[in-house]
């Protein structure tokens, strides 16, 4: 196998397999884990789905339409190389997704390392027992990471940063011992995650247990107030409309978003532009 030439080339694969317990030591068939590992498609020789499926939807709502699907990917191959290559096909997509910042329209930006920790932990803490997917949707102003399995042994949505305890041990030890291994950060990665969404000044992924399910939202939300992506956005434009803040800070009301508007004019920071009759606000700028 080609992972030993890497990790240690005198060791013989049959050896290797025993002593890690990946096989049954007495007829030696293929525990699931060695399949994940090894196999170039392990899907075919497990009873139970186990692959990775990512959804692009055209939209930032919450119900979808037959109309919002974009793009539908299947991920199949040994445990190593799903994770690689869904990552991928998820930063692409990413990349071609384009949202309204202080100049304008802009590729939206996540940081890597949170989309990459996220998942590998829904791989490698799934419940394979579960017969389904992983489950990938890419929205506008989203990615939802949804994993089969309940939050394994103690771990609970409070502790999940600090608690050690995993579910799949064979998965997590023989991974890492991969070169460059896609869960180098063992037991730190979530908080990886975390820590890299403050740092891009987005709002914290959010887990949730939905069902025989846990799924993680990764939004694209700033940790900055509407008030103050308002004024970044003056900082680089003449004047900004309900409908472009509204598009900024990811509030859909537009009274809420005129009550943001009166209390930066309380503040004595904006100032209406009216319109050219002038018994109508049309937009505001900063004041001189």
């Amino acid at each position: 196998m080609s992972f030993l030439a890497d990790y240690s080339p005198q060791s013989d694969s049959i050896d290797f397999t025993v002593n890690q317990n990946l096989v049954d030591r007495k007829s030696y068939d293929p525990r699931t884990a060695e399949i994940l590992l090894f196999s170039d498609n392990p899907i075919p020789l497990l009873p139970k789905r186990c692959g990775i499926k990512i959804n692009r939807y055209e939209t930032s709502g919450e119900i979808l339409e037959r109309t919002h699907l974009k793009d539908q990917y299947s991920v199949e191959g040994c445990l190593n190389e799903q994770i690689k290559n869904a990552s991928r096909i998820i930063t692409e997509m990413m990349e071609a997704v384009q949202v309204m910042g202080p100049k304008g329209l802009e590729k939206v930006k996540y940081p890597p390392e949170t989309i990459w920790e996220i998942l590998v932990n829904a791989f490698i803490h799934r419940d394979y027992s579960i017969s389904d997917d992983i489950q990938v949707l890419v929205f506008n102003n989203r990615i939802e990471i949804k994993s089969p399995g309940k939050l394994p042994g103690y771990v609970t949505i409070d502790n999940i940063l600090d608690a050690r305890f995993s579910r799949n041990s064979k998965l997590v030890r023989v991974l890492n011992k991969y070169k460059n291994p896609a869960n180098k950060d063992m037991g730190e990665g979530l908080n990886t995650a975390f820590q890299r969404m403050e740092e891009f000044r987005l709002e914290p992924p959010k887990i949730v247990e939905d069902g025989n399910y846990i799924k993680v939202i990764i939004a694209h939300t700033s940790l900055a107030s509407p008030e103050e992506r308002i004024m970044e956005y003056l900082e680089v434009n003449e004047k900004i409309k309900n409908r472009q803040a509204r598009e900024i800070t990811g509030i859909k009301s537009e009274n809420v978003m005129k009550r943001h508007f009166y209390d930066l004019r309380d503040k004595d920071l904006i100032e209406p532009v009216m319109s050219k009759t002038g018994n109508k606000i049309v937009a505001w700028k900063k004041k001189k």
